[in-house]
């Protein structure tokens, strides 16, 4: 069953506050999701940071990044970013953009980002780099034409992540859940090559470590455990949070015996 547009709403707007909520997002940056029955639609917030996203900021672009049905508030200006991708990859279902602490100095330095521990690996065997100016020149760095997106588009190829230089990166994935565990572990796994470089050695995974990696940590199972734990964390940091038991395993129901029977017959 399809998820409603209420509840995608619900989702987008969580996704926002957890990303921000664990350090990736910060005043900058956004996420959004393909539209949950409408593929040729986006839902994407008011210009607001991250971190004050709620379910009414929510929505409906065309993937021409117009918005459906106009509104007084102010949009982001970089909404291209997400039309253009959506547009050139029909299996990416959520994007994020953001400016992690972390990231930019791959950004400004042009050094290459690797995946070095397992859950890196989600950032897939390749990170692209994408220069606005060998298209456009000098420009203000913000992608805000429609033939700017299209070549952030074109740089992130068949990937999942692209960074840009001098400014950011980039990240997609089938589900959104998907997009928040891809987004957040590639953030820490930057911190940790910086941090591994320090100390002189860095040994990053292999091409098939990382493609079996990426392929195990991005099953449902991790994927959904980690948006769990991330979810808590913003209940308990927005004051929501409530302790919920963790879900059983169906158990096999003991066999009866004649003993039994005969007692139940009685």
């Amino acid at each position: 069953m399809p998820m409603t547009l209420a509840e995608a709403r619900n989702r987008l707007a969580r996704a926002n506050r957890m990303i921000a909520n664990e350090g990736v997002l910060d005043a900058f940056g956004h996420v959004t999701m393909r539209h949950p029955t409408d593929p040729t639609r986006y839902l994407m917030s008011v210009s607001r940071a991250p971190e004050l996203v709620m379910p009414d900021d929510i929505h409906e672009f065309t993937l021409d990044s117009q918005i459906v049905k106009p509104i007084e508030e102010r949009l982001y200006g970089e909404r291209v970013i997400h039309g253009e991708i959506y547009r050139a990859r029909p299996e990416v279902n959520a994007v994020c953009h953001h400016h992690a602490a972390s990231i930019l100095p791959f950004c400004i330095s042009g050094m290459e980002l690797k995946p070095v521990y397992h859950l890196g690996a989600t950032m897939g065997g390749k990170v692209p780099f994408w220069d606005s100016r060998d298209d456009f020149g000098d420009t203000t760095l913000i992608v805000a034409k429609p033939e700017e997106g299209a070549s952030l588009a074109r740089a992130l190829g068949a990937n999942w992540m692209v960074l840009m230089r001098r400014h950011g990166a980039t990240v997609a994935g089938l589900t959104l859940e998907e997009l928040t565990f891809r987004t957040i572990y590639t953030a820490r796994n930057a911190a940790m090559q910086i941090q591994a470089h320090s100390l002189g050695n860095v040994s990053p995974l292999t091409a098939t470590e990382t493609e079996l990696a990426g392929e195990y940590n991005l099953r449902p199972s991790p994927v959904s455990r980690a948006f769990e734990y991330w979810s808590a964390r913003l209940d308990k940091a927005e004051g929501n949070w409530k302790p919920a038991k963790a879900a059983k395993k169906p158990t096999a129901k003991k066999p009866v015996g004649k003993k039994g029977a005969k007692k139940r017959r009685r």
